[in-house]
């Protein structure tokens, strides 16, 4: 997905929150400004489905939360708010605000050639604020390919690929799958 720029009077997090109720599309949130989101492709739908039906699966009856792209993030001690493709939170903390959840474990982001730029720099240096993520995870939609951002247990981040017939590993949930299942039904252009 793609945020572009609206050009409105700034507003405060609670005039924002309010606002965005009113409107048919979702909007990012940056210090008093509101980027419109824009859609992404039939794969990006499907492969953002099928990574959130593998985590539902396996987090189901536990105390994490797994949230889709219609849920905020806040960055961590700003006033950013925006909106991943997936994101998994497993504080409680978190478990009673109804409007963004600010200590998220686990983030997914399905890549595309207009996003991925952001995705991996800007995007990732402000999730990398947040002291509860462990596993920033950004998943191509052009080719089966997943790379995963690991917070190690010293703090240092380290960069796992994965391609066709790799086992995905997910520290973060105790998560381990067939890459294959994230690209089940995904047909790829031959053209791109």
């Amino acid at each position: 997905m793609i945020a572009a720029k609206e050009n409105f009077s700034r507003f405060t997090p609670d005039e924002y929150f309010e606002w965005e109720e009113h409107q048919e599309i979702r909007h990012e949130y940056f210090d008093g400004e509101v980027y419109a989101m824009t859609g992404g492709t039939l794969n990006h739908s499907e492969i953002a489905i099928n990574f959130g039906a593998l985590l539902k699966a396996h987090l189901r009856g536990g105390k994490c939360r797994l949230l889709n792209g219609d849920a905020r993030v806040n960055i961590y001690n700003s006033n950013k708010y925006v909106y991943p493709d997936l994101s998994v939170t497993c504080n409680e903390r978190d478990r009673t605000n109804t409007k963004f959840v600010s200590h998220p474990c686990l983030i997914g982001e399905v890549l595309s050639p207009s996003t991925e730029a952001y995705d991996r720099g800007d995007k990732f240096a402000m999730y990398r604020l947040s002291p509860s993520l462990q596993d920033y995870v950004l998943i191509s939609a052009d080719k089966v390919a997943i790379d995963i951002y690991h917070k190690d247990d010293r703090g240092k981040w380290d960069i796992l690929n994965y391609r066709s017939s790799d086992l995905v590993e997910l520290a973060s949930v105790d998560l381990t799958f067939s890459i294959e299942q994230i690209y089940e039904d995904i047909i790829f252009d031959i053209e791109a």
